[in-house]
């Protein structure tokens, strides 16, 4: 059996907190439901558009907690037209994703970091707690009855969505009181249509992704379709990305959908790789936190978690001390950073290095 528990379980590192009985979902009630007509495999892998055949359902109501798990054949959902996720953006997503080994096992990638990010965000929106061990249960179920759709191959994976959303069938602005939390599968290859090449990104000042006090470090679904706009508008300056800034001081935040690195020669000439710290506007992603891990058990350079300013980072492209930068995340992985457009210029940080290659794991 692929996914099986005593491997899976080696991959846990957070301990889950149990909420209070009515909030136990129990993966022992999971229901399956095998669809009878599966769909073919795609020849070409693209990124998000092809889906399995079966979803993970879970439902919640105030009055009676949390339902029996379903796996079900994949179907569109019926949602009431005053749905308050619908109204209020009362919803929230993670990602993560199943890959096969070389001896053809399954296995995820550090799900409890996703599932615990995924509770803090749910706390954020005042969607219910959820025991987070019994919904990886319930996900690996899930997996192991799509195994079939996990790709052979070192350049793609199976992406592991999870949603949560308020089915309140209701206007009005308040707490819900009833939820669906589901699961859906697809495969997927590159994030982006030429891996091999770096990344192009748009620098302005003018757009804020996340503000103190905000949500920032959640994974909420209003942080992402706020941010479209100013995406179009980098591409019409001839970029792939925008890289989003903070602040007077212009604090380089992230880039585009990915935590940011740089490697460089710092002021006092060590060479350094540098992330912005986790001050509440940072998504704590579980890429970002494993590059850290990394490179600090190698110990071949200083790895800092600190504030990075378009200033330091012209000066440092000025001087040529910039070794490299790159963007992590669980979609793109590690993808390179060429050149930023800042103020009118064009700023080439495309100094690839044999460490910033060594980081790239996709």
């Amino acid at each position: 059996v692929l996914l099986h528990k005593p491997v899976f379980s080696n991959l846990l590192f957070l301990q889950h907190h149990k909420g209070s009985e009515e909030d136990i979902m129990n993966a022992a009630d999971l229901v399956i439901e095998l669809s009878s007509t599966p769909k073919p495999k795609p020849d070409v892998i693209p990124f998000g558009t092809v889906f399995t055949d079966h979803m993970l359902t879970i439902e919640w109501n105030a009055s009676e907690g949390w339902q029996a798990p379903l796996i079900k054949p994949f179907g569109n959902l019926s949602l009431h037209p005053a749905t308050s996720s619908l109204h209020y953006a009362i919803q929230l997503y993670e990602g993560l994703k199943a890959y096969r080994g070389d001896d053809n096992k399954l296995r995820f990638f550090r799900p409890m970091l996703n599932l615990k990010r995924m509770s803090n965000t749910a706390k954020r929106a005042c969607l219910p707690a959820f025991d987070e061990s019994e919904f990886l249960e319930c996900i690996r179920r899930l997996v192991e009855t799509d195994q079939d759709w996990v790709p052979n191959s070192d350049s793609a994976s199976l992406y592991i969505r999870p949603t949560f959303i308020a089915t309140e069938p209701a206007l009005g602005l308040r707490k819900p009181g009833s939820a669906l939390l589901y699961v859906i599968l697809c495969q997927v290859g590159s994030y982006f249509k030429n891996k091999a090449e770096p990344l192009s990104m748009w620098a302005d000042p003018k757009y804020t992704r996340a503000w103190k006090g905000g949500t920032g470090d959640c994974k909420m679904g209003g942080n992402y379709g706020c941010s479209l706009f100013p995406q179009y508008e980098a591409e019409e300056h001839g970029c792939q990305q925008a890289l989003w800034l903070y602040g007077e001081d212009h604090q380089i935040t992230e880039a585009g959908t990915m935590n940011l690195f740089l490697h460089w020669i710092n002021e006092d000439g060590e060479e350094e790789l540098a992330t912005p710290p986790l001050d509440g506007i940072i998504l704590p992603g579980v890429t970002r936190l494993s590059v850290l891990e990394l490179t600090r058990k190698w110990g071949e350079f200083k790895v800092t978690e600190r504030y990075l300013t378009m200033s330091q980072l012209c000066l440092a492209l000025k001087q040529q001390r910039v070794k490299g930068m790159f963007g992590s995340g669980t979609a793109s992985m590690i993808c390179p950073i060429g050149h930023i457009v800042y103020q009118g210029e064009v700023r080439d940080s495309s100094r690839p290095t044999e460490d910033t290659a060594s980081m790239d794991t996709d």
